[in-house]
């Protein structure tokens, strides 16, 4: 009797651990695929500010493509140094949307569009915008109410830019005498990118060195990726410790949208 009681429980447990086997296969190939899917093609990120405004929105859910740029160390998780510069690099462009590591602190992603790329010179001049001597010409969109925090609502004027190459993108401006609308002129090292935020005088950028807490030249070595679509979006006060929220704050009208 009992060898029979062996000899029909040893087909079940070694039936029930072939499934857990199975089961722990199958996870760690998800794990292993996603992985690789995020270190060499795609990276999702959430848009933490304002200084994109008006084309992302704090609470918007981005698609970032790795691959655009080529590959550096910061393309892996922890941006461990496993080598200096990139691998099968391509520029970015003048206009482009990116995602890149903080120069002064590379654990922190920061996201703005490239405004000038090595070589050029950049000077903002009562809130007008110059590159490499010439006005970025821009039209006026009309105005638009901007919540800018603390119940705080502040009248935006909205403008569509354009560089040179023909990219257009939509900016909004608090007006000429802000902080920041009047610069020194930059002139971009070589393997470095000068970014600025499409909220232009909400947006702490190269115009702003490292040592005053801003971005300053972002060297090539530092892009993450180019954003390139809006894939999910929430307002403000959705909250990952509130699930109702996950419903009531979703912003339908901004999902899929193409990043310009």
């Amino acid at each position: 009797m009992s060898d029979n009681v062996q000899t029909t429980d040893t087909p079940k447990k070694s039936s029930a651990m072939n499934e857990v086997a199975e089961i722990i296969k199958t996870v760690v190939y998800a794990l292993l695929i996603a992985l690789f899917l995020r270190v060499i093609f795609f990276q999702p990120f959430t848009i933490p500010s304002a200084s994109m405004e008006p084309n992302l929105y704090e609470g918007d859910y981005i698609i970032v493509s790795k691959f655009t740029y080529g590959y550096s160390r910061f393309s892996a998780p922890l941006g461990l140094p496993l080598f200096s510069g990139r691998v099968m690099e391509k520029p970015a462009h003048r206009g482009d949307i990116v995602v890149f590591k903080l120069p002064r602190d590379p654990k922190v992603d920061y996201i703005k569009r490239v405004i000038g790329v090595p070589g050029d010179r950049i000077q903002v001049k009562q809130g007008l915008l110059y590159l490499n001597g010439v006005q970025v010409p821009r039209t006026p969109l009309g105005t638009i109410q901007e919540d800018i925090g603390e119940g705080y609502v502040k009248t935006v004027m909205r403008y569509r830019e354009t560089l040179p190459g023909g990219k257009t993108y939509i900016t909004n401006d608090f007006g000429t005498d802000e902080q920041l609308d009047n610069t020194d002129e930059y002139i971009v090292p070589e393997h470095h990118y000068f970014m600025m935020g499409d909220n232009r005088d909400n947006s702490e950028d190269s115009r702003v060195p490292p040592e005053a807490g801003g971005v300053g030249y972002v060297p090539a070595e530092n892009l993450v990726g180019k954003a390139q679509i809006i894939l999910l979006s929430w307002s403000k006060g959705a909250s990952i410790l509130k699930p109702w929220t996950w419903v009531m704050n979703l912003q339908p009208s901004r999902f899929f949208n193409i990043l310009q």
